[in-house]
């Protein structure tokens, strides 16, 4: 289970991407970069960001340390901000938090080297949760004390948004002509051969358990949290088995619109299609 802080202070937006994160200081003296359900991609993010982020660390690539994150919006109250105050206040409760890292820097291929083995682990990650958001358009890597972290898992699994499609998901190919470490000539069979053996059905489940249970409620076609915990398990581990077997990558694309859904960013308050409004709790 994820440790669990209490938010005390509300410090500043940070203004990338559509979900509007925010730097907020804890109870535990950590400063947290913190992803709200009251956004406008909705809680689905915040599994994908727990699922994927606890697999990354069970797999020794390096990503900030998750946290829970309760949340009393009357710390907005004080916001400038009117977005920001609607935001905090339909996201009362638990959110998710990650790590701050002070002094990173985004990820820049002309400045920072990575070997074929580590770009091969991180690519094969990408293909197993199908990432498409880590393209040379948006990196979603920083770079701190001169090693490769990853950040913003939450475009991943995308066959979450339509679970009677997700069975199919396993056999799907992985794109990664456009991926940030694509240049770097990734190896991608001796990747798989070390990690998948250890993509188990038990460390699978292990990273669902820590999804909070109050983001797993009310899933049409699932009873309860522990049975879409169980459709995570499944999909994950049939496609680590192949996965690596359809990677491809080709030439980058100059101008080709981005593959990460239309949803990443969208503004606190809109709705994604089909939603009828925010998925706070």
């Amino acid at each position: 289970m994820l440790t669990e802080v209490t938010a005390t202070r509300y410090v500043t937006p940070l203004r990338e991407g559509g979900s509007l994160p925010g730097l907020l200081e804890a109870d535990d003296l950590g400063t947290y970069v913190t992803k709200f359900t009251g956004a406008g991609q909705g809680r689905k993010t915040l599994v994908a960001e727990v699922i994927c982020g606890r697999l990354a660390q069970h797999l020794g690539l390096r990503v900030p340390e998750l946290v829970q994150v309760q949340l009393d919006p009357v710390i907005g109250l004080s916001e400038p901000d009117e977005e920001v105050q609607e935001l905090l206040k339909t996201s009362g409760g638990l959110n998710l938090g990650m790590d701050f890292l002070p002094g990173s820097l985004g990820f820049d291929p002309l400045a920072f080297e990575v070997s074929a083995q580590e770009a091969g682990r991180v690519v094969w990650f990408d293909a197993l949760v199908n990432n498409v958001d880590r393209s040379w358009r948006n990196p979603n890597m920083l770079v701190w004390h001169d090693d490769l972290w990853l950040i913003d898992h939450g475009a991943a699994m995308i066959w979450h948004h339509n679970w009677p499609t997700a069975a199919g998901a396993s056999g799907k190919p992985y794109d990664a002509s456009d991926h940030a470490l694509a240049p770097f000539a990734p190896d991608v069979a001796s990747a798989a051969a070390d990690l998948a053996p250890r993509v188990t059905r038990d460390l699978l489940a292990r990273c669902a358990a820590d999804v909070p249970e109050t983001w797993l409620l009310d899933e049409p076609g699932f009873d309860t949290p522990d049975a879409l915990r169980d459709a995570y398990t499944e999909v994950l581990a049939d496609r680590a088995r192949t996965i690596h077997e359809r990677v491809t990558i080709g030439t980058p694309s100059a101008d080709r619109p981005s593959q990460a859904p239309g949803w990443l960013t969208a503004r606190p308050g809109q709705t994604r299609p089909g939603q009828k409004g925010g998925d706070a709790q």
